[in-house]
């Protein structure tokens, strides 16, 4: 049965892998826009200037997928530059819920992104979702973020904070950025290496969010058709954290070394944690030397079937070309 998807943040990395997935399983979809729409596909809203979309045009959306913040990774950490990464993620999607909660009849689930830097620098504890925030700036700013997107439930939405851990794609994100060293045979492990990294395939966390929308509707009394197995446990709740996550986290010495051999090139140039924090500041320690261990218990739980469960599995798709 095809399922009506509004998707927000739609022309980035996640969002355009999102549009494929939705394609190819059949569903359709429109797209929020910041500026004048241009086609029926498009719906304008101009969250600068605390204007949401018109209720009147999300008329049959069934699941709004909302994905849209500032990149954390663009800049140094300044005081500004940190106010403008907050308010890109909490006052959009503030203003994004109390519109859906205006639309005659209302959208049955709201799926907003999160991550799991909610978690903190958390050493080597496993990380399930139902494990205490942490402290620090992403841990705030997620928090800030899932309460925002909480407001939907306000309205008898179901909605889901979905908790991405490093998103593996060629296309942008963490591994984009490493790639021109690793391939110059100059990369390795950060710091002591010992950190803890939660990632997941760019195919998977595309799949991983039709999915739990699936998975949100069936909890509202809409009955999709299933792209996954039905699970034994349907999103159970009005407000739900999932962890969108492999199911085998690694270290960042484990990481880097499968990096290399997924590259055939040598990976044994450590970057001292100093040097990560001269360069970097604050976003050193928050991004690259936090050990985050997290792991997809609800996924697994609910019946998803991970086309990457491994790292070797995701790097070796990533790039099949290599040896």
């Amino acid at each position: 049965m095809e399922i009506q998807f509004l998707l927000s943040g739609a022309s980035g990395m996640i969002g355009s892998a999102l549009r494929r997935e939705l394609t190819a399983a059949g569903h359709s979809y429109k797209q929020l826009v910041r500026r004048s729409s241009r086609s029926g596909n498009e719906i304008e809203w101009r969250p600068d200037q605390n204007q949401g979309p018109d209720p009147a045009a999300l008329s049959g959306i069934e699941v709004v997928i909302h994905l849209s913040g500032k990149n954390l990774s663009e800049g140094r950490w300044t005081e500004q530059r940190k106010r403008e990464i907050v308010e890109s993620r909490v006052g959009p999607t503030q203003l994004l819920a109390a519109s859906l909660c205006k639309a005659e009849p209302r959208p049955r689930a709201f799926v907003c992104a999160s991550a799991v830097g909610i978690y903190g620098n958390r050493g080597d504890e496993v990380l399930e979702e139902q494990s205490a925030p942490g402290c620090g700036f992403l841990a705030e700013t997620c928090l800030a973020w899932e309460a925002a997107a909480a407001k939907a439930a306000e309205c008898q939405m179901c909605v889901v904070s979905t908790r991405f851990g490093i998103v593996l794609s060629q296309e942008g994100g963490a591994l984009a950025k490493m790639l021109p060293l690793f391939r110059l045979g100059l990369g390795g492990p950060l710091g002591s290496g010992r950190q803890w990294m939660s990632w997941i395939s760019l195919k998977d966390v595309a799949r991983a969010l039709i999915f739990v929308s699936e998975q949100a509707l069936k909890e509202s009394g809409r009955e999709p058709a299933a792209s996954q197995p039905a699970g034994p446990e349907p999103v159970g709740s009005k407000v739900e954290a999932i962890n969108l996550v492999a199911p085998e986290p690694v270290t960042n010495a484990e990481f880097t070394k499968v990096l290399g051999v997924a590259l055939d090139r040598p990976a044994v140039l450590p970057a001292p944690a100093f040097a990560l924090r001269l360069a970097m500041g604050e976003m050193a320690d928050e991004m690259l030397l936090a050990s985050t261990r997290a792991v997809p218990r609800r996924l697994t739980q609910m019946g998803f079937s991970f086309n990457h469960p491994t790292l070797p599995d995701a790097l070796k798709a990533e790039f099949p070309t290599s040896k």
